[in-house]
């Protein structure tokens, strides 16, 4: 049982992950849209900004810029995905809302999970900060199959190696607080049983 210790008075940092295609970018949205009271962090990366992209969801910075912000600790962790760019959860907008009691949800992938589940922030239970961990399941493993085939045309090869990660993401699951199956056609009561394991 975690101690009375400072941290229950406080936010949480609730990490949302699962397999690609499990639906994780539409229950995020809809969190998005439903509870103006959570945190949603912005990411730092290298990557180039697209046309008509804004600065809701990303600090975009150079390379000079992003290992400046890791030197000085200011990445919770990060990691180099989508060709090359880097991609890492920033301090500044996850601990501050923390300690002014907010619900910060943050997608992650796995590496993302393992780096900030063993952070000295969140690792122990008597940690400075609450960590609160959700894997979206799939119904089954032919759901997620058949999504990621649906995407759009991918090769033989291309589709071995994402099963290959799907297989190796799942085993995440048992490292989780929480498990949310999402059901094919149930969106929105897998976004009401995500709402309620976060509320709890």
């Amino acid at each position: 049982m975690r101690r009375m210790n400072q941290a229950l008075s406080q936010g949480k940092l609730v990490l949302l992950m699962g397999p690609s295609g499990v639906g994780k970018s539409i229950i995020l949205k809809e969190l998005r849209r439903r509870h103006s009271e959570f945190v949603f962090p912005k990411s730092a990366t290298t990557r180039e900004r697209r046309k008509g992209e804004g600065d809701e969801l990303y600090q975009f910075v150079s390379d000079a810029d992003f290992d400046t912000l890791v030197a000085e600790g200011k990445v919770l962790e990060w990691a180099v995905v989508h060709g090359g760019a880097r991609y890492g959860t920033l301090v500044e907008e996850i601990l501050p809302p923390i300690q002014s009691g907010k619900t910060v949800v943050r997608e992650v992938d796995v590496q993302g999970f393992d780096s900030i589940r063993t952070h000295h922030h969140f690792r122990n239970p008597d940690a400075p900060y609450r960590l609160q961990s959700v894997f979206i399941m799939p119904e089954n493993r032919a759901q997620l199959v058949a999504r990621i085939t649906k995407r759009a045309p991918i090769s033989a090869e291309e589709l071995e190696r994402r099963i290959a990660s799907m297989d190796r993401e799942l085993t995440y699951a048992r490292l989780c607080d929480s498990q949310v199956v999402n059901r094919e056609g149930k969106i929105k009561e897998t976004i009401g049983e995500v709402e309620k394991v976060i509320e709890e």
